[in-house]
């Protein structure tokens, strides 16, 4: 098939890939001896496959990263929108099987059809050649595809939130003590306070970019003291 030939990987079993393409119409509109089963269950084992896959590339590249970033970044790889765009990238779309009326409604580009059938095949790869061939098409498709400073810089005020949490401290306050500039190249400083003391001031072209910053700074600095800052007053 030539979708073998595109992900670079022969099918000892070619049935499963076929499985793996069947769309629940096709499967119904074609019962009997080559009807064939849908897709639905591989989809299920797929999922599973590709979230502990993307699980631990993520450890492996972020060995320091905060459980609850970790989680973040998991839930936009594995996500639908994610796969859909992967799919689309492949031309999955022109392999599936469909029944007449998805054909005729558009089931070939249909978000959810698309991602679904990534995760079947993602199954079928797993069932006909195990881990090595399977994540070694994640890592191309799903992880390569990624721009990974860009997805790990994308949130330092949640990761703030984490870490503060986790020390049983308050929320931050950010509050902007400084505009400068014409009103089309504004620039905004930012201040973090942690229990009425700064903990981080940064400057951003936005107050959403200075605040970013801000967390940033303050990240590194509350990872280079013990938990407890700042003092706590006990009673």
């Amino acid at each position: 098939m030539e979708l073998e030939h595109d992900i670079g990987y022969s099918f000892r079993n070619p049935s499963l890939l076929v499985r793996a393409l069947t769309h629940r119409s096709h499967a119904q509109e074609s019962s009997g001896a080559n009807g064939g089963l849908p897709n639905e269950q591989m989809e299920f084992l797929g999922d599973a496959i590709l979230g502990f896959l993307v699980s631990e590339a993520l450890v492996e590249r972020f060995p320091e990263c905060a459980e609850g970033r970790l989680s973040k970044l998991k839930a936009h790889l594995v996500s639908a929108t994610h796969l859909h765009s992967i799919a689309q990238e492949m031309a999955l779309g022109r392999f599936l099987l469909l029944g007449k009326g998805e054909e005729q409604s558009g089931g070939r580009a249909k978000k959810t059809l698309l991602a679904d059938a990534l995760e079947a095949l993602v199954a079928a790869l797993y069932l006909d050649g195990g881990m090595d061939p399977t994540r070694a098409f994640v890592c191309r498709y799903v992880l390569d595809s990624v721009n990974w400073k860009e997805l790990q810089t994308a949130d330092y005020k949640s990761e703030l939130q984490e870490l503060l949490q986790g020390r049983s401290d308050p929320p931050p306050r950010y509050v902007v003590v400084r505009e400068r500039g014409p009103e089309h190249h504004k620039v905004f400083t930012v201040q973090i306070r942690l229990r009425g003391e700064e903990l981080a001031q940064a400057d951003g072209d936005s107050k959403k970019a200075a605040q970013q910053a801000a967390a940033q700074l303050a990240l590194a600095k509350l990872r280079e003291i013990p938990i407890g800052y700042p003092d706590r007053k006990t009673t």
